[in-house]
């Protein structure tokens, strides 16, 4: 039989080993949380330099439609 002294002890072990599970867990969290910040700041500053190389480019030509022999029999009879 487990004597009254052990059980709190075996209680204050468990409550401590959640305590520290939950600081991991939310160490963890923050973590993940700053990367995701960095690579949305990363990819943001790519895209905008995108954006950016894309106005200053000149617009490209237009393509012109090319017409296939086959149209242009349908067309000719």
């Amino acid at each position: 039989m487990i004597s009254d002294q052990a059980q709190r002890a075996e209680r204050n072990f468990k409550r401590e080993e959640r305590a520290q599970d939950g600081r991991k867990a939310m160490i963890e969290y923050e973590a993940q949380a700053v990367a995701t910040r960095k690579k949305t700041a990363h990819l943001k500053a790519l895209r905008l330099a995108k954006e950016a190389q894309a106005q200053t480019d000149e617009a490209p030509a237009k393509l012109t439609k090319r017409r296939t022999a086959r149209r242009d029999k349908q067309q000719a009879l």
